[in-house]
């Protein structure tokens, strides 16, 4: 299975994705340790996460699969949301719960 197959079975299968440096437990830079703590706020309790750290062909990877040159990335629903600066943004203004508890 390719790196792109296997990104695209992650997020079509979960509702939730967030590619991270670490574990939602253990976050290893603070945007992903930001991203979690906003997921936690928006009462997301079905979040897959993919430690980047990890996985150096994911790492590379997600940032070719969605264009975007950084981690933490969030996908919702199979789609791309963004990173850090837009979760943070999305939080703020209530869009990203919004769009979590949307059916």
């Amino acid at each position: 299975m390719s790196v792109e197959d296997t990104i695209e079975q992650q997020i079509s299968n979960h509702p939730v994705v967030l590619y991270m440096k670490g574990s939602p437990e253990q976050p290893q830079c603070g945007f992903s340790a930001n991203a979690v703590n906003i997921l936690n706020a928006c009462g997301v309790n079905d979040l897959f996460t993919v430690d980047v750290l990890q996985d150096p062909e994911i790492r590379q990877g997600i940032k070719d699969y969605s264009n975007w040159p950084t981690i933490p990335q969030l996908y919702v629903k199979g789609e791309f949301v963004g990173g850090s600066d837009i979760l943070t943004e999305m939080y703020q203004n209530g869009e990203l719960k919004k769009l979590i508890d949307e059916d």
